[in-house]
């Protein structure tokens, strides 16, 4: 994700990025949008892959050092400058550690015991969490009658999908939480880039390159503590560690650009509604694991919850946010 995160990024109001008008795709956008939902769909098996050869903490600094490689390409070729000022550096630091280092981490911790169907769902309480923070938080964001009932509906979904009157029983409750936490994260790292990086006068790439590398930085200091160096270089979970990195948290983050510059931000954060959908297809078909009908059903609930969280008054619906402020989950 979800997700990323991975993510997952608006661009900034910046005049240096093109207009929709000004820069003709040869790729037709539908496409790249079903790439993406698959991309981060597909991370949560892949971080079940990479736990089967690795620490969580190695897959995370994989991860990160993969997708960081990615988009330092990426500036290089766009010939973009990292940020100069050490103030920006100190915040992006945080940001590293709430929205990459933090999820990331809980997300291949809870992994290690909840089926991967089950962390993708959890991702997609993001902008459930997104949105009672921000209700706190953020004074632009005023609570509406359908708001508020699309947040109630949420968690009526997430309690659904964890069987809550039956218990929680069959359910892992400290890999779960782990889950809860890791999308929980997200929003209060999108606050606080909102509340501090907003009109830094860097591009949104090199911020969220910037940012990357900080998050890098910060498990590698992390691993060598907590893991030991692991013995070998199993295929399948290094391949898995390798494309989470470069597809689901580098690639993603430049098609999420290019969709955002194309069709907007709404349209580009409904690839959030098919990321749970599609990580739980991957994980019943390719890993063999069990679903039960308050799964899908809860599911439903949780993605209609987080629709009516995102709907806006007609006097707002014009308006973005600020930088890289609010994003769909990274996975």
């Amino acid at each position: 994700m979800s997700a990323p995160a991975a993510p997952a990024t608006l661009p900034p109001s910046d005049a240096r990025l093109p207009t929709p008008t000004a820069r003709r795709r040869a790729l037709d956008w539908r496409i790249r949008f079903a790439a993406l939902s698959l991309i981060w769909g597909f991370s949560f098996l892949l971080i079940k892959v990479g736990t089967h050869g690795f620490a969580p903490f190695q897959v995370t600094f994989g991860r990160l050092l993969s997708g960081a490689a990615v988009l330092a390409v990426a500036m290089a070729v766009r010939r973009e400058r990292v940020p100069r000022s050490g103030r920006t550096w100190a915040h992006l630091f945080v940001a590293a550690f709430f929205l990459n280092a933090l999820p990331f981490s809980l997300f291949a911790y809870a992994e290690l015991t909840i089926p991967s169907t089950l962390a993708g769902i959890c991702n997609a309480t993001s902008p459930l969490w997104g949105m009672a923070l921000s209700l706190v938080a953020l004074s632009e964001d005023r609570p509406t009658r359908r708001r508020v009932a699309g947040l109630g509906l949420g968690f009526i979904g997430v309690l659904t999908v964890l069987g809550a009157w039956q218990g929680f029983s069959g359910l892992d409750a400290t890999g779960t939480a782990m889950a809860l936490l890791a999308s929980l994260s997200y929003p209060v790292g999108w606050i606080y880039v909102r509340r501090t990086l907003a009109g830094t006068g860097s591009s949104t790439l090199a911020l969220t390159g910037s940012q990357l590398f900080l998050g890098t930085m910060q498990l590698a200091v992390v691993v060598p503590v907590f893991t030991t160096a692991p013995d070998s270089f199993p295929l399948l979970p290094t391949l898995a560690v390798v494309a989470l990195g470069a597809l689901g948290t580098g690639l993603a983050v430049l098609l999420q650009y290019g969709l955002v510059e194309e069709v907007g931000p709404t349209t580009a954060q409904m690839v959030t509604y098919f990321i749970p959908v599609i990580a739980t297809a991957a994980g019943v078909t390719l890993l063999g694991e069990q679903l039960s009908w308050n799964t899908p059903v809860g599911a439903l609930v949780v993605l209609a919850g987080a629709a009516l969280t995102r709907s806006r008054t007609r006097g707002s619906a014009g308006t973005s946010p600020s930088h890289h402020g609010r994003r769909t989950a990274q996975p």
